[in-house]
């Protein structure tokens, strides 16, 4: 509880992004730690020049002098009883390992702990605001296709394609999840007042902004990358070219994520952009639902390791055990391994050498590793 006060305390402050968080986490070892440290020892993490330093230093000293963390948690919690942090076993999985996911991340509705823990296939559905009639009808077939084959259905409740997707996964009597630009108890378009209400029973709302939070159009494309970063695949029904889905779709390219695009008349405005993700490498959707949803369940899952492969494992001193649970089958990064284990780089390193050597784990590019 008291990591979690300095998780939210330092998210008040203005220039300290998710990255840097991370970074004063890895560097001090608590951002308890880090919050009570001196100015000029915030030079030693990487990405705090002077300027930030300064900036720094003079929201914190003025954040101490109205607040003590733990007295602005117990305050922040009356309004925002809901929150996970990247410290917080029940953050997502799939999130956490994306390279900005939100510090402080909001939610309301009924909580499925194998969504958190990626052992749940969640797929992205985003599109146009001004689908045609086409693009209802196939959002319409493929939401209640997953919904029917134990998919969670991923989208941003606004008008459009994000709503028609939400709603038939829930006719479908599935799961859903809505990611909000606003606060989770800020209804934007408030026409969706009736479909966030069925949500919260079926599913859940997430933010990174915390309650009361109005709509903004700087959030929405921040709100795009944790749709991206939540899914194992995202699928664009219909999107112009200058459409927010293609947002969505650059995030899910660079975190790994495969992407699939409705394909479309060539001469049809709404279907430009999904026609140049397929240009791009992005797979076209198939008009046999069954081939989708057998290519959607082809994608690894955590818990894919087969148990007589978990239990073949030789026996591991402490310290490589403790890092070796970290690493999954898809991809792990070396932050989010050294976050989750809480060990220093150095011997977070010196586990990983170790571990590949004895073949039971493979280094991929951009310091990430594998299970093998």
């Amino acid at each position: 509880m008291s990591e979690r006060a300095y998780w939210l305390a330092w998210s008040q402050i203005s220039g300290v992004g998710p990255v840097l968080l991370q970074r004063l986490y890895q560097h001090f070892g608590s951002l308890q730690a880090a919050w009570s440290v001196k100015s000029s020892e915030l030079g030693a993490v990487e990405g705090f020049g002077f300027n930030t330093i300064q900036k720094v230093g003079k929201e914190r000293a003025n954040f101490n002098k109205t607040n003590h963390p733990e007295e602005f948690l117990a305050q922040h919690l009356k309004e925002n009883p809901n929150f996970w942090t990247l410290v917080d076993d029940e953050y997502p999985r799939l999130l956490m390992e994306t390279a900005s996911p939100p510090p402080i991340l909001y939610y309301r509705g009924a909580v499925e702990l194998e969504e958190n823990l990626g052992q749940k296939g969640l797929i992205g559905i985003v599109g146009t605001r001004q689908p045609s009639e086409y693009g209802i009808r196939w959002t319409r077939q493929i939401s209640t296709a997953l919904a029917k084959n134990g998919f969670t259905v991923v989208s941003g409740m606004a008008e459009g394609i994000d709503s028609e997707s939400h709603v038939a996964a829930l006719k479908a009597e599935g799961r859903t999840i809505a990611v909000f630009g606003t606060g989770v108890d800020v209804v934007y378009p408030a026409k969706n007042q009736k479909l966030y209400q069925q949500i919260l029973k079926q599913g859940i709302v997430v933010s990174e902004f915390n309650s009361k939070t109005p709509p903004d159009r700087t959030h929405f494309p921040r709100r795009n990358r944790i749709i991206a970063g939540l899914c194992r695949a995202v699928l664009v029904m219909e999107a112009p070219i200058k459409s927010g889905a293609l947002i969505t779709a650059d995030y899910a390219n660079e975190f790994g994520r495969d992407v699939y695009a409705l394909p479309g008349r060539v001469d049809d405005y709404n279907s430009q952009g999904c026609l140049k993700l397929i240009a791009q490498g992005a797979t076209p959707i198939p008009s046999e639902l069954d081939e989708l949803i057998k290519m959607l369940g082809a994608i690894p899952q955590f818990d894919s390791i087969p148990a007589t492969v978990k239990t073949a494992l030789p026996q591991l001193e402490p310290e490589l055990q403790k890092v070796i649970e970290t690493v999954s089958m898809d991809s792990t990064a070396f932050d989010i391994i050294i976050q989750q284990t809480g060990m220093a780089p150095g011997l977070v390193s010196s586990a990983l050498l170790q571990l590949e050597l004895m073949g039971l784990i493979a280094q991929l590019p951009g310091m990430r590793y594998q299970r093998c």
